[in-house]
């Protein structure tokens, strides 16, 4: 059987077994969130040896030169040393510059990196606190500031969560992996419709997005609907900035509403851009809806927000 190295122990392991199981059920605790090799949490270094990887594609050209893995990903296919991702020594320490809970459970953060992240519209940046990683969408947008915001959605229990609410102003966390999805604004997109769905904190990216839109000068109209469980976290920011954009078409809308809202959905027209974020329920429903409606599949882009116990859409 092949034989796993990592932090001083050695153990066999058999061949084929996942690479994250198999550090995990060793002791290893490498965090992890979605297990589909999208959230980037469970960053590992081979130094010797390597495993069998279903995603290569998953991390840039110099990363998986460097012998980062994502531990999700990968089986063992021969004796394998790896290294785990130090916070403390692989990322960017960050300071929090202000934290504001909105609705009473949404938390507005915005952290100053001890130095400048490049970075754009759409990417997912890893943040780590009390040894716990989970992966979010940038809301800021690149050169606007140095600080970065993020909206983190804490309604449901979890480890991430609770640590976030003791978060206070000069608290400190490691940033890890960037990382894009699917999401970005494309300048060529400016004399095009944009339709912008958002599904809670999905709205995160979008929000990014859309005042890069703007400042791009787009040309076309914009139509941005963002749908909440209840009252809309971020409402006045997304009002003032459409008073202000006579061509933003802003609908606010709670999940019941949402429901009659989707089987009326329409397109503007055939050169219309969609992105949609959020969770994968509405992130296929939307996008299933808008395929019916007559969008052309290359002028949708998504990005699902997938939790520990959901497949990605």
């Amino acid at each position: 059987m092949p034989e796993l190295s990592c932090r001083g122990r050695r153990w066999q392991v058999e061949e084929g077994t996942n690479l994250l199981d198999a550090l995990n059920t060793a002791g290893m605790a490498v965090p992890y969130s979605c297990r589909a090799g999208s959230c980037h949490a469970c960053l590992v270094q081979c130094t010797s040896g390597q495993p069998e990887d279903a995603q290569p594609q998953a991390l840039d050209s110099e990363r998986h030169a460097q012998g980062w893995r994502l531990a999700c990903q990968c089986r063992m296919a021969g004796d394998l040393a790896v290294t785990l991702f130090d916070p403390l020594v692989d990322g960017v320490p960050a300071t929090v510059q202000s934290c504001h809970w909105l609705a009473g459970e949404v938390l507005q953060l915005r952290l100053q990196p001890a130095r400048p992240l490049r970075y754009a519209v759409g990417q997912h940046l890893l943040l780590w606190l009390d040894g716990v990683a989970r992966p979010y969408s940038f809301a800021s947008l690149p050169d606007e500031d140095t600080a970065l915001e993020f909206h983190i959605d804490c309604r449901k229990p979890g480890a991430f969560a609770d640590a976030l609410r003791r978060v206070r102003v000069g608290s400190r966390l490691a940033l890890g992996e960037r990382h894009g999805g699917a999401l970005h604004y494309d300048p060529e997109w400016v004399r095009q419709p944009l339709l912008l769905l958002a599904a809670g904190t999905g709205l995160a990216p979008l929000w990014a997005i859309l005042r890069e839109a703007l400042r791009q000068g787009h040309e076309a109209p914009i139509r941005l609907i963002a749908v909440s469980h209840a009252e809309h976290y971020f409402a006045a920011p997304l009002q003032a900035l459409a008073e202000r954009h006579p061509d933003i078409e802003l609908s606010l809308l709670t999940t019941s509403e949402w429901g009659e809202r989707l089987g009326a959905l329409r397109i503007a027209s055939r050169g219309e851009i969609a992105l949609v974020c959020g969770g994968p329920g509405f992130v296929e429903a939307a996008s299933r809806r808008l395929f019916l409606a007559g969008l052309p599949r290359r002028q949708l882009f998504s990005d699902c927000f997938v939790g520990r116990n959901e497949a990605p859409a």
